[in-house]
C-alpha cells in the first residue's frame, strides 16, 4: 500500500474568480466546503464546524447569501454542522430562499429539517427547499455554475455479520466559466467517478480506505491517485490520520 499523504487543511484552489476551499475532510470527523464565483456562494457536505469555518472565511452577509447546499451523503461527517448552519441563518433573520441539495433515499436531511422546524418554525422568515436528487438526475444551472450530480458507491460497514450496506451518495461535478471542479464525496472505486473527474481542472478524490480490504468502502491512495491524475489537478481528502 502506498505511503499516506495526510492533506494540510485547508485545501485552497482557485482560478481566477473560480475558488473553492475545503476546510477539512477527516473520516468520521467533519467534512466542509465553500465554493464560489462572482455570482455564487455554495456550501458542500457541511459537517461539524462549518459555521466556525465559514465566519472565518465569510462576513455575515456573503454567509447569508449562501443560496445553495450540496449533501453527497447522509454520514454525520458530512452532515454534522446542517443544524448550526440553519440555526445561524435563522437567527441572523436570513430572509433569501436556501435550497439544500441530496441523494434521494438519504434520510438525514429530512430528519434534521423535521427536527429544525419542530423548534424554530416560528422564527424561520426564509424558505428551505429539500431537493432530492435521483441517480439519474440531469445537469442543472444555479446562478453561473452547471451543476451534474453522479451516482457514487458508498457503502458502511454492517454490524450483525451481513454484507457491507450501500448508502444513496452522489458526486457533483461543477462547471463555471468553461472549468470544472469534479467532487466525488464518499466512493469506493465506479466509472461514474472515473468519467467525471477526466478532464477536470480540479478533482477533490476521497481516499478513505486503510487497506484493501476497506476497497468496497472507500477509495485506496492508488485508486484514488489513479483516477486523480486525469484531471489537470487534484487533492486527496479524506484520508485516515
Amino acid at each position: 500500500m502506498a505511503k499516506k499523504k495526510l492533506p494540510k487543511y485547508p485545501l485552497v484552489w482557485q482560478k481566477d474568480d473560480f475558488f473553492i476551499k475545503i476546510f477539512c475532510s477527516i473520516p468520521n470527523i467533519a467534512t466542509g466546503i465553500l465554493l464560489t464565483t462572482d455570482k455564487s456562494i455554495f456550501v458542500i457536505d457541511p459537517g461539524d464546524g462549518i459555521l466556525r469555518d465559514l465566519n472565518k472565511e465569510l462576513d455575515k452577509e456573503k454567509i447569508l447569501s449562501i443560496s445553495d447546499i450540496f449533501i453527497s451523503h447522509g454520514h454525520h461527517d458530512h452532515v454534522g454542522g446542517v443544524w448550526s448552519l440553519l440555526t445561524y441563518m435563522s437567527v441572523m433573520s436570513r430572509t433569501k430562499p436556501l435550497n439544500i441539495y441530496f441523494p434521494k433515499g438519504s434520510l438525514e436531511i429530512p430528519s434534521i429539517y423535521k427536527a429544525f422546524l419542530s423548534v424554530y418554525k416560528k422564527e424561520v422568515n426564509f424558505e428551505i427547499a429539500l431537493i432530492e436528487i435521483e441517480e439519474n438526475h440531469k445537469s442543472f444551472r444555479k446562478k453561473n455554475v452547471t451543476i451534474k450530480p453522479f451516482k457514487v458507491v458508498h457503502k458502511e460497514p454492517s454490524h450483525d455479520s451481513l454484507p457491507p450496506a450501500e448508502v444513496p451518495s452522489l458526486g457533483f461535478k461543477f462547471t463555471y466559466d468553461k472549468k470544472s471542479i469534479c467532487y466525488g464525496g464518499d466512493t469506493a472505486y465506479c466509472e461514474n467517478l472515473v468519467n467525471n473527474v477526466k478532464g477536470s481542472d480540479l478533482a477533490i478524490i476521497e481516499a478513505g480506505a486503510e487497506d484493501e480490504s476497506e476497497s468496497d468502502l472507500h477509495l485506496t491512495i492508488e485508486q484514488a491517485e489513479e483516477i486523480g491524475s486525469s484531471a489537470k489537478e487534484y487533492f486527496l481528502v479524506h484520508v485516515p490520520e
